[in-house]
């Protein structure tokens, strides 16, 4: 089974079992596959999935599950992100967001529902491994919350004087540090060092971010373009300005390749971040001249 094929299964599986099995309030079952599909291009479990491949990955069931549990954790956040106290985002991968399909206080349900049913899905796991999986519960917890984690991310736009490198590295990159560290800690492998790889990879998918917000349209976004801007939030653009933000784009790429930990998989998981750079460099590459 393909690497894509896994993590929907494994999505599908979650999702079932967190709706009920036609037990729960039926419009707020629908919120919770509406949130998760469609899946865009799952880019946090491929990243943890190949990061357990080339560990050596053992035990698949487990790899599947956190695999499952960190995307379920994303779409929460995208849900969050999307209410009227936050964004007030109307569009959502090319659909109307959650809030506006289902009412804000199913959206607010909603969320709160996959992170719950991000953890409950790694309990059910635990049998494979239950010190492995103990691990990987921590890490996400971790990631997800304070002081640290995305939480602490969004807190950092409430703040007066913001530090933008710890402000990326929570707001985005923790979902990826725990994507390498999980897919580590998956395959029986020490976390730690992973965490510099996942960071240079959230801290680039952030400047891509910011740098998409200010040169992009909600047609080719697929979400609202100029958020940044219009709720005077920092970003890279803003700290940088345009050819800046590109050239430290490249640079933090450049960086994530070097930082991939000895293992026995390291060419292919090279191989790998070389193509997510290539996905996230090209639309960039001309729109630098406008700076």
């Amino acid at each position: 089974m393909s690497m894509s094929a896994r993590i929907d299964t494994a999505m599908g599986r979650a999702i079932a079992a967190g709706q009920g099995n036609g037990q729960a309030p039926r419009r707020l079952a629908e919120a919770l596959g509406y949130a998760c599909t469609p899946g865009g291009a799952r880019i946090r479990p491929t990243i943890l999935m190949s990061v357990a491949a080339a560990c050596g990955e053992d035990r698949p069931a487990l790899t599947d599950a956190a695999a499952a549990a960190l995307e379920l954790i994303h779409c929460a956040s995208l849900v969050h992100d999307d209410l009227p106290c936050f964004d007030d985002a109307a569009i959502r991968r090319g659909k109307p967001s959650v809030h506006r399909a289902y009412s804000e206080p199913l959206a607010v349900l909603a969320g709160d529902s996959l992170i719950i049913l991000a953890f409950q899905t790694l309990a059910r796991a635990a049998a494979e491994d239950p010190a492995r999986a103990v691990q990987i519960i921590d890490i996400l917890g971790t990631r997800t919350g304070m002081p640290g984690g995305i939480c602490a991310g969004q807190g950092w736009e409430s703040e007066e004087r913001i530090d933008l490198t710890a402000y990326h590295q929570a707001k985005t990159g923790a979902l990826f540090i725990a994507a390498t560290q999980m897919g580590a800690a998956a395959a029986g492998q020490d976390a730690e060092p992973w965490t510099e790889l996942g960071a240079r990879i959230g801290e680039a998918f952030q400047v891509a971010d910011d740098l998409r917000d200010a040169l992009e349209t909600p047609e080719s976004m697929g979400k609202p373009a100029g958020q940044d801007d219009r709720h005077a939030r920092p970003s890279a653009v803003a700290e940088y300005g345009l050819t800046g933000a590109v050239r430290r784009l490249k640079d933090i790429l450049s960086g994530a390749i070097a930082s991939i930990p000895s293992c026995p998989g390291e060419a292919q998981l090279a191989q790998m971040v070389r193509a997510q750079a290539e996905r996230l460099t090209p639309v960039f590459a001309s729109d630098s001249a406008r700076a």
